[in-house]
């Protein structure tokens, strides 16, 4: 991979370290609203794609889903400051990449604003030309869309960027849009899970993706 003039992350497990936060925001709804739970392993599974994606493996009524996702965001948003974090090394990482002349973009599940909250969070808002959420497109991770609208706001070409990720979406949504992909090994989902997506490079720590993208 030739070093690439736009790099894309994905936000949940791969910026920021939020997955716990995560498997309780849906605890807390199953539990609000009488739902069966579902194992820890199908909500990791679940871990970027939408919570509509999530949700309607449960029930088609959107009407119900709907009031289970406003019971997630509401427990989610009460406790995100307090329980969200960089992941360690990562600010580091963004930073460098920005130094280095390239254009940043995130392209997460989450919405735009709860995904901004983040960036916000942990201090790297500013470096980040372009963020495309769950409510900016109309398909969604695996789906390459939002991958390609990070592209056309930043006037890439798909074989100039990279995708970098924690998930198996991330990597199959990279690969439908032409993007190198890059899988990290410090979220939520196993180095075996992720190689079976085969991403272009597997990375388990921060100084490899600095060296794949050849900084």
């Amino acid at each position: 991979m030739r070093p690439p003039a736009t790099v894309l992350f994905d936000l949940d497990g791969t910026l920021i370290d939020s997955v716990e936060l995560i498997i309780d925001s849906y605890h807390h709804t199953f539990q609000h609203h009488g739902l069966s739970p579902t194992s820890r392993e199908e909500l990791i599974d679940g871990i970027g794609t939408p919570l509509v994606t999530v949700f309607s493996r449960l029930t088609d009524n959107r009407v119900e889903i709907d009031r289970w996702i406003a019971t997630y965001r509401e427990f989610n948003l009460a406790h995100h400051d307090s329980r969200v974090r960089a992941f360690p090394g990562v600010v580091a990482m963004v930073q460098r990449i920005h130094r280095a002349g390239r254009r940043l973009g995130v392209v997460t599940s989450k919405n735009n604003a709860g995904a901004r909250r983040g960036l916000s969070l942990i201090g790297i808002e500013e470096l980040i030309s372009v963020v495309v959420g769950a409510d900016d497109v109309t398909r969604h991770k695996p789906d390459p869309e939002p991958v390609e609208r990070a592209l056309a706001s930043l006037g890439c070409l798909a074989v100039d960027a990279v995708f970098i990720g924690d998930s198996h979406h991330d990597v199959a949504s990279g690969k439908a849009a032409g993007v190198h992909t890059i899988a990290v090994c410090w979220g939520p989902i196993t180095r075996d899970r992720l190689a079976l997506a085969e991403p272009d490079h597997l990375c388990s720590s921060v100084e490899e993706v600095i060296s794949a993208l050849g900084l």
